[in-house]
């Protein structure tokens, strides 16, 4: 299971209007709901607020990583967003937040789970990543970007 196969270029999403963090999470999970018949909105976003009101996912340098488990959910399912102007997420560096990588998991999903927050957290800690991400200028270029970001990360760790 790598983040490649569980980001299809249609839950890459291009000048998102956030306005507030709660308003972007329901946004992706109605987003996320349409997409995916075995998931419910509201349970969506009722564990992506849970979550962060366990501590923010904003992880820095204008990024955050909402995520959540979900017994809804059978496989894995990411979605990434660039917001036309960053948001407040309560990011550990008090910057706000314009580039948005959600992950939803299965319930049981333990070592999977972990490894591909891991795997989006590595991503997007680069600062060359982020420049280009913040740089496309469509909604392909968006993913291709990001994509080229997975690809070059997974074969730097393999060696």
């Amino acid at each position: 299971m790598t983040l490649e196969t569980i980001l299809p270029p249609e839950r890459t999403l291009y000048g998102v209007t956030g306005g507030s963090k709660k308003r972007l999470l329901e946004f992706f999970s109605t987003f996320i709901a349409q997409n995916t018949p075995s998931l419910d909105s509201q349970e969506v976003f009722s564990r992506l607020i849970g979550r962060e009101r366990l501590g923010s996912t904003g992880i820095g340098n204008g990024v955050a990583i909402p995520h959540a488990r979900s017994p809804h959910c059978k496989v894995p399912v990411a979605g990434f967003m660039r917001l036309e102007d960053a948001i407040d997420f309560d990011a550990i560096d008090g910057d706000p937040v314009d580039l948005v990588f959600v992950l939803l998991v299965p319930e049981e999903a333990d070592d999977a789970h972990l490894s591909l927050l891991a795997e989006v957290a590595g991503i997007m800690n680069q600062s060359s990543v982020r420049q280009q991400l913040r740089q496309a200028d469509s909604q392909r270029a968006l993913y291709d970007a990001l994509i080229d970001a997975i690809r070059h990360h997974r074969d730097s760790e393999d060696g």
